[in-house]
């Protein structure tokens, strides 16, 4: 005998989790161009959609993607090289989408690390083909959220931070450079690494002559009350992380003004304002039923 049919009021599968965004971009109080760009849209198998600066939206039946990408290069080159990173984002999602639930075997890992030498090959290519983008290159900053993980892909010194419900705040990423690599090994701390005069030398960028590139990808299990960051240097270089956590613990809801993400890049302004400034805030929260349509 057949199963009674479904009540539309009975969920189907497991709850959904859901999360809160927030975005924002500062061109700061000394430059007159803003290097930074910033993506935050919803992906399937046939398109994306492009997200507002703020919203809450659930993961029942799209992937999430939110990505960071820093400008390297003289005149406004390395405006154009972060706006291509971000556009090249876009057309590849759909695709990357479709073959991560193909069962073809390619995993989230070989994606985004196809994503990375992309848009690399491109920057490279425009660089060396037009003398106006010599040394053109860009930062990247990649969350693709899943029901389950974020999976994240990071080049140059843009970062990404985890701040657990019960836990610390944690930077995921590792800075591209020497002093990152300093700080990583405990020869400095915080307050050295802030002031090193090498702070901003890139060991790693996207383009800007590298030859080869080694991308981090990774994954990190979400749990609801997690909450995430996507910033550029210029956040860094006005906050510390102690002050990174303070505001990123603060209550949050869609209606809240200002953001998270206001907050967080109107502080560093504040305190700092030396580079462009930009903020991307992600909030884990309670599964909701899965109800069918």
């Amino acid at each position: 005998m057949p199963p009674p049919p479904r009540s539309k009021n009975e969920p189907i599968g497991p709850p959904a989790p859901s999360l809160l965004w927030s975005a924002l971009t500062h061109v700061g109080r000394v430059r007159k161009n803003n290097e930074d760009a910033f993506l935050a849209l919803t992906v399937d198998e046939r398109e994306v959609h492009y997200l507002g600066k703020t919203g809450q939206i659930t993961l029942a039946t799209t992937n999430l993607v939110f990505a960071i990408s820093d400008g390297v290069g003289g005149a406004r080159a390395g405006e154009f090289a972060s706006r291509i990173a971000v556009d090249r984002i876009t057309q590849l999602c759909p695709r990357a989408f479709q073959f991560a639930g193909s069962g073809l075997g390619l995993g989230f890992t070989d994606l985004l690390n196809e994503l990375a030498t992309l848009i690399h090959h491109d920057l490279t290519k425009l660089s060396s083909s037009y003398e106006e983008c010599a040394g053109m290159g860009a930062t990247l900053s990649l969350c693709w959220i899943t029901p389950e993980r974020l999976y994240f892909l990071h080049v140059g010194d843009s970062r990404i931070y985890h701040l657990p419900k019960d836990g610390s705040l944690r930077q995921i990423t590792h800075d591209h450079s020497h002093v990152g690599w300093l700080r990583r090994q405990a020869k400095i701390n915080e307050r050295e690494a802030r002031s090193h005069p090498r702070r901003h030398a890139l060991q790693q960028a996207l383009g800007s002559g590298n030859q080869f590139i080694d991308p981090q990808i990774d994954a990190v299990t979400h749990r609801p009350g997690d909450r995430f960051l996507v910033c550029s240097d210029g956040l860094v270089d006005g906050l510390w992380d102690r002050q990174i956590e303070e505001i990123l613990r603060a209550p949050a809801n869609q209606e809240a003004s200002p953001s998270l993400a206001q907050q967080l890049v109107d502080a560093a302004v504040l305190q700092s304002g030396r580079d462009n400034t930009t903020a991307i805030t992600i909030e884990i929260l309670p599964s909701t039923p899965n109800f069918p349509t």
